[in-house]
Order: C-alpha cells, then structure tokens, then sequence
C-alpha cells in the first residue's frame, strides 16, 4: 500500500546546502510548516549521523504552526573529489488525540500512517577570488560606513549649535587657555623661589661648616701648643734634677 503524501510544508524541499569553508561548524536551517488542524509528530534522520547535528530532531508540530530546525554540519577536510552522499529524511505522522507517549506511537504506528520525504546535502566551497571579492567588499562596506557616520555626526553637530551657543564654546575656550597660561607661569615662578631657597640653604650650610672647621683648628692649635710647653717645662725641670 503506498504512503500517503508529506503534509508538512518543507522549506526547502529538495536538498540542503552548505557552504564552506568547512574549517567550522557550518548551520543550514530546515523549516517544517504543519498546514493542517491537527498536531503533527516528526522526526528528522540523516544517512551520516556523526556527521550532522541536528537540533530538534524531534518533537510535535500544533496545528498551524511551524518550526525551525537546525541542522550543524561538523568540521572536516573538504574534497572537491568527493561527491556527497548525505541524505535527509523528515518523517512525520498525525498525532493521535490522547498521546501521552510520542515513543510509544512511533512504535505502534503502521507503515501506512508514516509520511515521509527526502533531501539531499549539496556542498558548496567558494572560489578564492569570491573570497577576495568578499574580502574588498567588507573593506569597502566599512570605511564608508566610518566615513558616514563621521559626516552624520559633524552635521548633527553644527546642526544642533546655533551662533550664540558656538560662541560661548570659543569663550569658553579663550578663558581655559588664558587660565592655562597663569598656571604655567605661576608654575614657573615657584620653581625659580625654590631654587633660590636652595642655594641660600646651600651657602648657610657651608658657612657653618666652615666655622666649625676654624673653630676645630683652633682648638687643635691650643692643645699642641699647651703640649710643647708641657714638654719644654719638663725636658728643663729633669736637668735641674740632675
């Protein structure tokens, strides 16, 4: 007995394109559209299971309603060699009315209740001056988007600023730079106080020393003099002696 026909709208219906580089994971989205008045059970089944993920691959469509389902295709070495034999299956059945258990009707279900349809998976890999292409027309995307939105901001300035407010702003920018100016130059003058406290620091500091070192040297001069006369005192007391 032939299956009856898919009552899910599949979008696309024929295959499922995935375009590389394939260096990461590469999304292709499947949408599933359930037309009719009655909920609608499906699964989503692939050829090459380690190679997809698929997220739902599963559930229940309501009446009316769709959903979208996406399908990650793995990392791996492309060859342009390899013709890709990756197929998908959406299959699908009318939900009964009391379905508690969607594992359960899967497995009573009968062969003539089952929907199904297929797709293949096309992959495609850019060319290397699609690629530069890409590439320029980023570059370009992105400067005049700056050059843009420098122009839009310098409009909405001037725009918003009428005569007197402009010249508030010039004002304002006169009395900063004058402000500015007797900073520096107070800035300046206390540098140079303070250089002169220093030196005059300086000579006092030395001044002092140097009176100490006279007043060393004449003490040093007292005592060698009291000790030669100590000893001459002595040297003429010792010949009387004898």
């Amino acid at each position: 007995m032939a299956r009856p026909e898919q009552v899910l709208l599949l979008e696309p219906q024929h295959e499922l394109k995935f375009r590389g580089p394939f260096s990461d994971v590469v999304t292709t989205n499947l949408k599933l559209s359930n037309p009719t008045d009655r909920n609608v059970c499906f699964k989503v089944k692939t050829t090459a299971p380690r190679r997809y993920c698929v997220r739902p691959n599963s559930g229940i469509i309501d009446a009316g309603t769709s959903i979208n389902v996406s399908v990650m295709l793995q990392p791996f070495e492309y060859d342009p060699n390899e013709k890709s034999k990756h197929k998908f299956m959406v299959q699908s059945m009318l939900a009964p009315p009391d379905m508690t258990d969607m594992e359960g009707v899967w497995k009573e279900a009968k062969p003539e209740e089952l929907m199904d349809s297929k797709l293949r998976c096309v992959f495609e890999m850019p060319m290397e001056n699609e690629k530069t292409h890409d590439m320029e027309s980023n570059k370009m995307s992105s400067s005049l988007l700056k050059s843009e939105s420098s122009a839009l901001s310098v409009k909405s300035l001037s725009s918003t600023l009428d005569d007197g407010e402009v010249k508030k702003i010039m004002e304002e920018c006169k009395r900063l730079q004058m402000e500015a100016q007797r900073l520096r130059e107070e800035n300046k003058q206390i540098r140079e106080d303070d250089g002169v406290r220093r030196r005059k620091t300086n000579i006092m500091s030395s001044q002092h020393a140097s009176g100490s070192m006279k007043r060393e040297e004449g003490l040093s001069a007292r005592s060698m003099a009291l000790i030669l006369l100590f000893f001459i005192v002595g040297v003429i007391v010792g010949k009387l002696v004898l």
